[in-house]
């Protein structure tokens, strides 16, 4: 069989995730397996504005992928970036995910009832926008789309700051302030005690659809027949 045939169903060996980089600057995505699902052939790569490159995915694969921004060899020669990196010395993460505040899209491939699930989440806060949207495959299958810059209106006791003060991403409440009502944990660990927060509440007025806290899903999970291919687009 041509492995590289998207149809749907799962006798398709892969479909194709294809990355594109509207953003003003160069970014480096980055690409976290879940434990047990195949792995990608690649981890993390550049993209430079105005730039896609496609990656062949098995169709039951799990995990999230992100973008590292602000990026260079340091003088010891190690990779290193301002936000989002997985702090592996080099630009593929091999198995490292992205340290917080992270923009993330996550996909599970072919899971329950043959459906695709997949969402954005900024539950480990925001550094850049990003969008998934579903490729050829079955119609009525939703984009979802996190476009605004939240880093613009990022409360001052979660903004991480570059060189020159400018804000250059998110934190969530939880990172900033480790409490449990923040991050759903202790007491606050199930959704009819962890609620939405003056904090996570800045997120999800600017991306609506994406999650904001751990317990967001009514609005921000979606679903499509497996076996089609995937836009991911930074600063849609």
């Amino acid at each position: 069989m041509n492995k590289n045939k998207s149809c749907t169903n799962a006798g398709a060996q892969s479909v194709t995730f294809v990355f594109k980089n509207n953003c003003p600057y160069t970014v480096w995505p980055g690409t976290l397996t879940a434990a047990g699902r195949p792995p990608l052939s690649s981890t993390g790569f550049t993209l430079a504005t105005g730039a896609s490159s496609s990656l062949s995915v098995p169709v039951n694969w799990s995990g999230r992928l992100w973008a590292r921004t602000q990026c260079s060899t340091d003088a010891s020669g190690k990779f290193v970036c301002a936000t989002a990196d997985c702090a592996s010395g080099v630009i593929e993460c091999n198995g490292a995910g992205a340290i917080p505040p992270a923009s993330l899209a996550e996909f599970t491939l072919y899971g329950s009832g043959g459906l695709d699930f997949y969402d954005l989440s900024l539950v480990d806060g925001f550094n850049i926008p990003i969008s998934v949207t579903p490729q050829g495959g079955s119609t009525g299958c939703s984009s979802t789309s996190c476009a605004a810059n939240v880093n613009a209106v990022c409360d001052p006791s979660l903004a991480v700051r570059g060189p020159d003060g400018t804000v250059i991403a998110c934190k969530s409440a939880c990172m900033a302030f480790n409490q449990p009502q923040f991050c759903c944990t202790g007491e606050y660990s199930t959704p009819d005690k962890c609620h939405p927060n003056q904090y996570s509440m800045i997120f999800k007025k600017q991306c609506p659809q994406a999650y904001s806290y751990a317990y967001d899903d009514k609005t921000s999970t979606f679903t499509c027949p497996s076996g089609g291919n995937y836009l991911i687009t930074f600063c849609p």
